[in-house]
């Protein structure tokens, strides 16, 4: 029988995931070996398993995909970005809410090797303009609407030259250096500058699809594949930098805490562009064979209730306020969560009558508390279903398997357990480091690969952290 690695039943004296000698310093458990894979080998693998199951499923869109389907229409948005002259290690800016074509887009890019610039819908024109320059994104794909805004007016506003651009040519826009081709998702007139998402596939021809698969197999899983602004206002948003290696490793270990297979269904309502939707969210279905769920383009309360219930999922994800939002919800009684038993709690502190509600009233009996950064792939600590009531009140769990975490003081030194110290984490989740701005990196990974998290924290006597606040000021490093 498989073992649990977040199991706390373990042999106290085998077990690095408690502190030994009293200093603040555990080690997940190492008897699931990491995988040197990509993302495509891994959804590979899912499609040769389960390829007729439901993979994907957005019922505002009636859109219901098996893994086969996802599989071929992201092959297809691979051979159109082939098309485009999209190679390795270049860049793909996605601009849009959770959308069938966003996952498309993540699996065509990372099927060729390019890297997923992720941008917040809801940005500001000048944090679009930062992140597109920053990241030198040679192609941007992004939303015709969205809720909080009106995106093709803003990319006008920013590039006006847009509006004289000959259509199909290579786009030359003084502010965006880098941009070539824009393609707009959604149906309607087509603005000046632009391509239809739609004719990205249309694009390709056989010359591009034949070589999919020996593209795919040179890919190196240390390749980065995926760029998250993190950490700042204007101007000072940092390019989280992770891997093949990186994310496919904690989606598989998140999915082994939340002992996900095929047979579950796992409702998504957080947001596509940061990792507890992509990793925690897409990526652990992938490695699960899990279905994945999303109630709409963003969160509604309502929503994701009605669609928990008409597909019967199993796992919900969320943060604290989306799960306090929900139980709040006027109609709340009126549906059927008894399908749920799994998920996750993460981004911020969760209240404990909201935690004891979750599980109470919407039956999610095995609810995991978790703790992490996008600079680690995202998650470094976890709750298992064994953990108890208060464990999961108090603490964000134990260190994720292959992941050392140490507390230190302000010179550095590691603390006694039961002492704050800022939580430093390390292993194959901490990200390759900010892109392009290695000043910034050495800021936060020193020379012994430690990630310092900002974030100080207690770990007690079996290994579990309690995040307590944050670092003020930065520890210099």
């Amino acid at each position: 029988m498989n073992r649990n690695p977040f199991s706390s039943l373990r042999d106290a004296a085998q077990d690095l995931s408690r502190p030994q000698g009293g200093k603040s310093y555990v080690r997940g458990d190492n008897r699931d070996p990491l995988r040197f894979i990509t993302i495509p080998a891994l959804l590979g693998e899912t499609v040769r398993a389960h390829g007729s199951r439901d993979a994907v499923v957005f019922p505002a869109e009636r859109v219901r995909w098996s893994w086969h389907d996802l599989q071929r229409g992201a092959d297809e948005v691979a051979a159109g970005l082939l098309a485009l002259g999209v190679g390795r290690g270049d860049r793909v800016a996605l601009w849009a809410p959770n959308c069938p074509q966003w996952l498309l887009v993540k699996f065509g890019a990372a099927r060729i090797g390019a890297i997923l610039v992720s941008i917040d819908p809801a940005c500001r024109e000048a944090d679009l303009e930062y992140a597109l320059r920053q990241s030198g994104s040679r192609v941007l794909i992004m939303a015709r609407t969205y809720a909080s805004g009106n995106p093709v007016a803003m990319l006008q506003s920013l590039a006006p030259g847009l509006q004289q651009a000959v259509p199909g040519a290579r786009l030359q826009i003084e502010r965006l250096p880098a941009l070539e081709q824009v393609l707009v998702i959604g149906a309607g007139a087509l603005p000046a500058g632009m391509r239809s998402f739609s004719q990205l596939t249309a694009m390709a021809g056989p010359a591009q699809r034949t070589r999919l698969e020996a593209l795919s197999a040179q890919l190196d899983p240390d390749d980065a594949i995926s760029i998250q602004y993190t950490g700042g206002a204007l101007g000072t948003a940092k390019g989280a930098t992770l891997t093949h290696y990186n994310v496919v490793n904690n989606a598989r270990y998140t999915a082994a805490a939340l002992a996900l297979g095929a047979r579950d269904r796992l409702c998504i309502p957080v947001p596509l562009h940061r990792s507890f939707g992509m990793v925690t969210g897409v990526l652990a279905c992938v490695a699960s064979g899990a279905a994945m769920v999303f109630p709409g383009e963003v969160f509604d309360a309502g929503q994701t209730l009605a669609t928990v219930a008409r597909e019967r999922c199993t796992a919900l994800h969320g943060l604290p306020a989306m799960f306090s939002a929900q139980l709040a919800h006027e109609h709340f009684a009126h549906h059927d969560l008894s399908s749920l038993r799994t998920g996750i709690i993460a981004g911020a502190p969760c209240p404990v009558v909201t935690l004891r509600r979750v599980i109470a009233d919407m039956h999610i009996e095995d609810i995991s508390i978790a703790y992490g950064k996008t600079e680690t792939s995202p998650l470094s600590t976890q709750t298992s279903a064994e953990d108890s009531l208060e464990r999961r009140m108090a603490s964000v769990g134990r260190a994720h398997p292959h992941t050392e975490i140490k507390l230190v003081d302000e010179r550095g030194r590691i603390v006694p357990v039961g002492q704050q110290g800022e939580l430093c984490v390390r292993g194959y989740l901490v990200m390759r480091g900010y892109w392009d701005d290695l000043e910034r990196t050495r800021q936060v990974i020193d020379d012994a690969g430690w990630m310092h998290s900002g974030d100080l924290a207690t770990l007690d006597a079996d290994g579990y952290l309690h995040i307590v606040g944050q670092v003020k000021p930065p520890v210099s490093r």
